[in-house]
């Protein structure tokens, strides 16, 4: 077999990292000193690495975050009450495999937004599905889907991601349709998926948002059921940011 035809086999089978990996050996004689599964190992790693690297930017982009965060830009001042170790330790992801819940609650502007953005870019660079999505934002959609005829489908989709970020969850009160739809949701992912709630609204004002007591019920318990909490404090960071380059909310 030529080299030009192994070339064209790898292109037909989409390697093009490994096909740059291959050059790359051919022109330097260093590697000739490695024995053929040195050398195989290599080019695979080279190909697994921009796989992984692919799959992380594909979670990052389909996320659709509002803004770029990361845990090293988050202000952990006293003020805001921050717990540095155990903000890290949830960036680990862990709670996401375990398939629990997470709250982040704290006043307007007090960065909920961006510690959620945060924790999701976090997700998609382990790897794991998910999605950003504003409590208004996600109940328009499923009001239309279920116009549509698409709810069934929408709901299997929302139950694979494995993080669902909910933000401004209960900022309104919601009608009773939104509330049966939000259980719907809320059903398929308990104890399969996890789910991130951001809230400016107490968790003990939650019920009292939802027309239905029942309904509440049942939302709340598949929300704080197994749920760890980061509450923020402080004063807003909008505020305290205004006029500045860096990011709100952080």
């Amino acid at each position: 077999m030529s080299v030009q035809i192994l070339y064209d086999q790898l292109i037909e089978l989409r390697l093009p990292t490994f096909l740059e990996a291959l050059r790359e050996q051919q022109a330097n004689p260093q590697y000739t000193e490695l024995t053929f599964e040195d050398r195989l190992a290599l080019l695979t790693d080279h190909e697994c690495i921009r796989r992984r690297e692919s799959r992380i930017q594909r979670n990052i982009l389909t996320a659709a975050f509002p803004m770029q965060a990361a845990f090293e830009d988050i202000d952990f001042s006293p003020a805001r009450s921050l717990d540095r170790r155990s903000i890290l330790e949830l960036g680990q992801c862990n709670w996401i495999s375990s398939r629990h819940n997470l709250l982040v609650l704290g006043p307007t502007g007090s960065g909920k937004s961006f510690i959620a953005s945060a924790f999701g870019n976090a997700a998609a660079r382990h790897g794991f599905t998910v999605r950003y999505q504003r409590t208004a934002r996600l109940l328009h959609v499923l009001t239309l889907a279920r116009a549509d005829g698409s709810f069934t489908a929408l709901l299997r989709s929302l139950a694979k991601i494995n993080l669902l970020i909910i933000d401004d969850w209960m900022r309104d009160p919601i009608t009773l349709p939104n509330a049966q739809d939000i259980l719907e949701v809320l059903d398929d992912r308990f104890g399969h998926t996890a789910t991130l709630i951001a809230s400016q609204v107490p968790v003990s004002d939650w019920h009292l948002r939802i027309p239905d007591p029942t309904l509440a019920d049942a939302i709340l318990d598949r929300l704080i059921h197994n749920a760890q909490r980061i509450e923020l404090k402080g004063e807003s960071q909008r505020k305290l940011r205004a006029g500045r380059s860096m990011p709100i909310g952080c």
